[in-house]
C-alpha cells in the first residue's frame, strides 16, 4: 500500500485529503506543523508528500520541499499563486504545484504518476532561475499557465501567446525570457500592428546606407539586436502575407538580409509571438500562412480573460491599490462591497483596464477605505449596489445555519448552477472540476442537472 504524508496547518484540510487518499487505497498520515512533519519523516517511510506552501510558521512548504525532495516526490498546494512561486517550486524539485481549490481526482492522478516516476528514477526538477514576477494569480487557470511558463522557459522553442488585449501577453513573454538561458542577453519587443509594412521590414531586418530615401547610415535591425536573446513579435496576426514570408525564412534559416543588402547575416534568436486573433481561423480564411503558424506555435500559451478568473480580481486589486497608494503617499484599503463590485464587473479591457481603474480610484478616494461610491462610474453603472448586496446575502445564506459539509457542498453546487444558468461546462469551470466529476457530484448529492445549454 502506498503511503502519503499530508501537511497543512488546517486540520479540516488535512482530514479531508486523508479521506480522499484513503478512498483510493493509500495509507494517509497528517501533520499540522513542519516540526511534526520532520519527525514523522525521520521515523516513517513515505512514498509521497502533499504540503501546503503557507503553514503559518517560519518554515514553509518550500523549506520542507528542500528537505524532503531527495527522499520522495513532493506536491505543493497553495491558495495564493505567483509565477515566482511556481518557478521556485519547480527549481527546487517539486513534482507539481496545485492551486486551491483543486480537483481531487487530478491530485490522485498526479500522486500516482509521481510515485511511478520516482520508482523509474525519472528526473522531474526544472533548473530555471527565479526572478521577480509581476504576474500573480490563484485561479487554476493561472496556476496552469505558470506551470507551462516554467516548463517552456528553459527550452529554445518558439512560443505563441494567445490572449485578448490587456491580459499581459508581453509580461508573460518577458517572464519566459528572464527565466531562460538567454536571460543575460536582450529582450527586444516590437508591436507588428503599430508599424506600417515598409517600416516594419526595416525595423526587423535593418538596412544598408542608400537603400531608400533617408537611409543615411547602415543600421542593424531588431533581429540582430536580439542576437543570443529573445525577439517578441506582438500582434503577429497583423502582419501582411509578404512580411509573413520574410519572417518564415528568418525563422527557418536563422538568418536575415538587410534591406538593400546581398549578404545574409546569421542570427541566434528565440522568437516569442503574441496575438489577440484566432490564428487558426485566420489560416483557414487565407489571411495567415499555415507554415508560419505551425513554425510559431511549437508551444502555445493561452492567457485567460480576467472575467474567466474572477477569483484573481481581489488579489490583483489589492496589489494595484498598494502600488497606486504608494505613488500618492496614502494608506488605502478596500471595503468588502467594493471588492465584490470589482469582481462582478466584466472587464472588457482585462488586467490593463483593472489597473487603470484602480489608479483612478486611488486618486479620487474620499477616505482610507474605498467603497463602491469611489469606483469609476462605468463600473458602478454596470454592477448596481443592490446586486452587490444581494450577492452578499446569497453567499451568507450558504453557511449561516452551520450546515454539514455535504449539505454545504450541495448548496454551493446549486448556487453555482443557478448563477451560470445551469450551463454544465461553465459550472465545471467555476468549480474547478471536469464535467465527469460534476456529474458524479450531482448524482451523489441528489442534484438534477437540467439541460439548459
Amino acid at each position: 500500500m502506498k503511503k502519503v504524508l499530508i501537511i497543512d496547518d488546517d486540520l479540516v484540510a488535512c482530514e479531508l485529503l486523508a479521506e480522499v487518499f484513503s478512498r483510493q487505497n493509500w495509507e494517509a498520515k497528517t501533520a499540522q506543523t513542519p516540526l511534526v512533519a520532520e519527525k514523522m519523516v525521520q521515523t516513517e517511510s513515505f512514498d509521497l508528500i502533499v504540503s501546503d506552501i503557507n503553514l503559518g510558521d517560519k518554515t514553509n512548504g518550500l523549506d520542507l520541499l528542500r528537505k524532503f525532495r531527495e527522499k520522495m516526490p513532493v506536491i505543493l498546494v497553495t491558495a495564493f499563486g505567483s509565477l515566482e512561486s511556481v518557478l521556485e517550486a519547480r527549481r527546487e524539485g517539486a513534482w507539481e504545484l496545485l492551486s486551491k481549490p483543486f480537483n481531487y481526482e487530478d491530485l490522485i492522478n498526479l500522486a500516482e504518476r509521481a510515485v511511478k516516476s520516482r520508482q523509474e528514477n525519472q528526473a522531474t526538477a526544472s533548473t530555471t532561475a527565479v526572478v521577480d514576477s509581476k504576474i500573480v494569480g490563484r485561479s487554476p487557470a493561472m496556476i496552469n499557465l505558470f506551470n507551462e511558463i516554467a516548463r517552456v522557459s528553459p527550452s529554445q522553442s518558439t512560443v505563441l501567446i494567445i490572449g485578448e488585449s490587456g491580459t499581459g501577453k508581453e509580461l508573460i513573454a518577458r517572464a519566459i525570457h528572464e527565466n531562460s538561458p538567454r536571460a543575460n542577453a536582450a529582450f527586444v519587443p516590437v508591436n507588428c500592428g503599430a508599424i506600417t509594412e515598409s517600416l516594419l521590414e526595416a525595423e526587423l531586418f535593418g538596412h544598408i546606407k542608400g537603400s531608400f530615401t533617408g537611409a543615411n547610415i547602415d543600421r542593424a535591425g531588431l533581429f540582430e539586436q536580439a542576437d543570443k536573446g529573445t525577439l517578441f513579435l506582438d500582434e503577429i496576426g497583423e502582419t501582411s502575407p509578404a512580411m509573413q514570408v520574410k519572417l518564415l525564412r528568418a525563422l527557418q534559416e536563422s538568418e536575415i538580409r538587410r534591406i538593400g543588402g546581398s549578404k545574409p547575416i546569421k542570427v541566434d534568436v528565440r522568437v516569442i509571438a503574441a496575438t489577440n486573433r484566432d490564428l487558426e481561423a485566420e489560416v483557414k480564411a487565407g489571411r495567415f500562412r499555415e507554415d508560419l503558424f505551425y513554425r510559431l506555435s511549437v508551444v502555445t500559451l493561452r492567457v485567460p480573460r480576467l472575467k474567466d478568473r474572477r477569483t484573481d480580481i481581489p488579489l490583483l486589486a489589492t496589489k494595484f491599490l498598494a502600488k497606486s497608494a504608494a505613488k500618492i503617499g496614502h494608506t488605502l484599503s478596500w471595503s468588502e462591497d467594493a471588492l465584490t463590485t470589482l469582481s462582478a464587473y466584466n472587464w472588457p479591457g482585462n488586467v490593463r483596464e483593472l489597473e487603470n481603474a484602480i489608479e483612478y480610484t486611488a486618486l479620487h478616494a474620499r477616505g482610507e477605505v474605498i467603497d463602491i461610491e469611489d469606483l469609476p462610474e462605468r463600473i458602478r453603472a454596470a454592477v448596481p449596489t443592490a446586486q452587490v448586496k444581494k450577492k452578499h446575502a446569497e453567499v451568507n445564506s450558504l453557511f449561516q445555519d452551520m450546515p454539514t459539509l455535504d449539505e454545504l457542498e450541495k448548496r454551493y453546487m446549486m448556487y453555482v448552477l443557478e448563477n451560470v444558468g445551469y450551463h454544465r461546462t461553465r459550472a465545471a469551470e467555476v468549480m474547478g472540476v471536469d464535467r465527469r466529476t460534476l456529474y458524479r457530484m450531482a448524482e451523489r448529492l441528489g442534484i438534477t442537472l437540467e439541460e439548459k445549454e
